[in-house]
């Protein structure tokens, strides 16, 4: 147990007052399980905090114990650095408290909070902010890597609408960081993950949206990729902001609105949402079915929070997943021949490829304004990898591996953090572009001895 004693961790039991979990526990398998199944590591130790107090203690054993730290939120990122092997895991899923002031439209949000809390809490105000698009997803994690979702060409990147954090430093140090008090801090932690501390409380600004908004898929047949993904490439460039519209390819699952005869084979959809008055949004999205020959579609005005959970049902935890993603500022045919290319031979019928539009608000921002600095980037593709047994992962990861090797030339620069596998650490620099130098002066600062390296590290010089 990486020198722990039972006698270490009886007299932190005496001081703690979260639950503290050890291997030979009933439930701790479950606690240690996070949503990518290929991540099966083992920590010697599980701490579910409640309090910033907890998360102190917690930071302080791990640091006198020299114990390897890994953070949990929601615990969904696809490298798994929520959880370590013969270390010590922070589990925060428990502090889920979301406070919301219609007034001046602001939330705050504790760290275990998932996109679907945050969602529910402030749309009973008719509010929102820019997430990501799996109910699921961790809040802290999304936020911290930059974030993107249905929003964010109206509103900009998850971080762009950050406003302040509490946050628990390597020395155990709790600091208020917003662009008035620890601005260095504040720049940092907008982008630069989990490399400077442990998030206590994110506060966010919100907006009017909703609390329905027009939302839904097109379904296109696959012989007719190459004529809807140029179009989906030409229509996105131009369409104004309030509107978004993602491109994925992949095998059709068994969807009401499809043709049972569909059901499993490839095609192509357009998601879209629209953030504003659901009358115009008809006019703006009608091109959009004479792209091709129309299999089915679902679209209709419906509540937010029901589309922010449109497609939780194929992002389930339990399966395998590997993922290669790249940065767009454009989409050429170049990319689109290679898509389509490795769309006709999907490994397991629960891989993807799609395409999110951004662009809009999230290149109003200065590269240089904060970490994450690809304001350059007006598409994110995500190569999904995703598959149910552990003899699939060569095939399935090497298919992943060649499509990403092949579409890379038609790339823009950077990076998006969270997309990022465990395998990727020679991406974290090219991730960061402009922003590194100073990163790599921010970590000697807050955590020199690298205590937070869980993560897609930064590490101090």
């Amino acid at each position: 147990m990486n020198g722990l004693s039972e006698v270490n961790i009886g007299e932190f039991k005496k001081q703690f007052t979260g639950e503290v979990i050890v291997p030979e526990d009933a439930n701790y398998d479950e606690v240690r399980q996070i949503w990518n199944a290929m991540i099966d590591r083992k920590p010697a130790l599980i701490v579910r905090c409640t309090t910033p107090e907890d998360i102190i203690q917690a930071i302080e054993f791990g640091r006198t114990q020299n114990l390897l730290i890994s953070i949990r939120g929601g615990g969904h990122n696809i490298a798994g650095n929520a959880v370590c092997d013969d270390g010590l895991m922070i589990d925060l899923s428990l502090m889920k408290g979301v406070e919301v002031d219609p007034t001046t439209r602001r939330a705050n949000v504790e760290p275990g909070c998932t996109l679907g809390d945050f969602d529910a809490a402030a749309q009973a105000w008719g509010l929102a902010t820019p997430l990501g698009i799996n109910s699921t997803t961790g809040v802290a994690g999304l936020t911290l890597g930059g974030g993107f979702g249905w929003l964010s060409r109206k509103y900009g990147m998850t971080i762009d609408n950050l406003l302040s954090v509490e946050i628990i430093t390597a020395n155990g140090r709790q600091l208020h960081a917003s662009e008035a008090e620890n601005a260095d801090l504040f720049w940092g932690v907008r982008g630069g993950g989990g490399n400077f501390g442990v998030i206590t409380r994110f506060e966010f600004q919100l907006h009017p949206v909703g609390p329905n908004v027009l939302s839904g898929l097109i379904v296109f047949p696959f012989e007719q990729a190459k004529s809807v993904i140029s179009q989906f490439a030409r229509f996105t460039e131009t369409m104004p902001e309030a509107l978004n519209v993602w491109m994925v390819t992949r095998k059709a699952p068994p969807l009401p609105f499809l043709p049972e005869a569909v059901h499993g084979k490839e095609m192509v959809a357009l998601a879209l949402c629209y953030a504003d008055d659901p009358e115009e949004g008809e006019k703006l999205i009608a091109p959009l079915r004479g792209f091709g020959t129309v299999l089915g579609e679902h679209i209709g005005v419906q509540p937010y929070t029901a589309w922010q959970q449109a497609f939780d049902p194929l992002l389930t935890k339990g399966a395998r997943n590997y993922w290669k993603s790249h940065n767009f500022s454009q989409i050429s045919e170049g990319v689109i021949d290679t898509i389509i290319e490795y769309a006709a031979r999907l490994p397991s019928p629960h891989c993807e490829i799609f395409i999110g539009t951004i662009g809009g608000k999230t290149t109003s921002v200065a590269p240089e304004a904060m970490a994450y600095s690809s304001r350059d980037a007006r598409y994110v593709m995500n190569v999904h990898g995703r598959w149910e047994t552990a003899a699939e992962d060569e095939r399935c990861i090497t298919w992943a591996r060649e499509f990403f090797a092949k579409s890379q030339p038609f790339a823009s620069g950077g990076a998006y953090i969270n997309f990022l596998t465990h395998d990727e650490t020679d991406r974290i620099v090219f991730a960061y572009g402009t922003t590194w130098k100073r990163l790599v002066e921010l970590k000697n600062k807050y955590d020199p001895m690298n205590l937070f390296r869980m993560n897609q590290n930064i590490k101090p010089a």
